[in-house]
């Protein structure tokens, strides 16, 4: 899409980095957001600013590899008693969702980040939001992202497309994206420098990557890894 601005929002871990990869490759110009709001961990912080920095050290194409933006969220973990935002057991609750399920953050995110788009001059917002391997958060359905894109829209009367190359991809489809958007190079970025770690655990290194190795994102990219593997590791560039 020559000619288009795109914002990634960027945390640092595994699929917001090859969402990044993916809009290097499809958009002119590309920037980042992310958000500090009171995460148990500030592992993620230090390892976004890593991945940015692997991206530019690379030979990947980086050329339209804009600014990088950190907006402080703060209050949403305030008032969010959950896993990510608390010292708290990872448990499921009566509705069937996870304690790690931040409510609204995702409709908090987009609705700051499309502030930060239209001052840029950015028409799409790209986000690593997914259906497949998720935890049954409903603020990553395609149905409410739909609601949240119209909304966006019309409150700031320009058009907004948030773009979700990975809404129907399982983690295994998503090393796959990353080998066929920038080879072992990029495969070897996501394992050294994302984290997806609910713990924030970065002492133990797995084929995959970092973590405790035993929380349910540890368990969803270390099994993605493995059925990647076994697939004989193919590529898919086009997402």
């Amino acid at each position: 899409m020559s000619g288009t601005s795109a914002l990634v929002l960027f945390s640092g871990g595994q699929d917001s980095t090859v969402c990044l990869a993916w809009a290097l490759a499809r958009y002119d110009q590309v920037s980042t957001v992310g958000f500090d709001y009171g995460q148990r961990h500030s592992i993620e912080l230090t390892c976004r600013q890593n991945v940015l920095k692997a991206f530019r050290e690379s030979s990947l194409n980086t050329d339209g590899l804009g600014e990088d933006a950190l907006l402080d969220l703060s209050v949403l973990g305030q008032i969010s008693e959950t896993s990510l935002t608390r010292e708290a057991e990872i448990t499921m609750s009566e509705q069937g969702l996870p304690s790690t399920f931040v409510p609204g953050r995702n409709l908090i995110f987009l609705t700051l980040a499309s502030a930060v788009a239209y001052r840029r001059a950015a028409t799409v917002m790209v986000g690593g939001m997914c259906e497949t391997d998720f935890s049954g958060y409903p603020d990553c359905r395609r149905n409410t992202l739909d609601a949240q894109e119209q909304a966006i829209s019309l409150g700031l009367d320009r058009e907004m497309v948030i773009e979700t190359p990975l809404m129907h991809k399982t983690k295994a489809d998503t090393f796959a994206m990353a080998k066929g958007l920038g080879g072992d190079e990029l495969v070897e970025i996501v394992v050294e420098h994302t984290h997806t770690c609910y713990l924030g655990d970065r002492s133990k290194r797995h084929d995959w990557g970092y973590g405790c190795g035993t929380c349910p994102a540890c368990d969803l990219r270390a099994n993605g890894w493995d059925d990647w593997q076994a697939a004989g590791c193919p590529t898919d560039p086009a997402g």
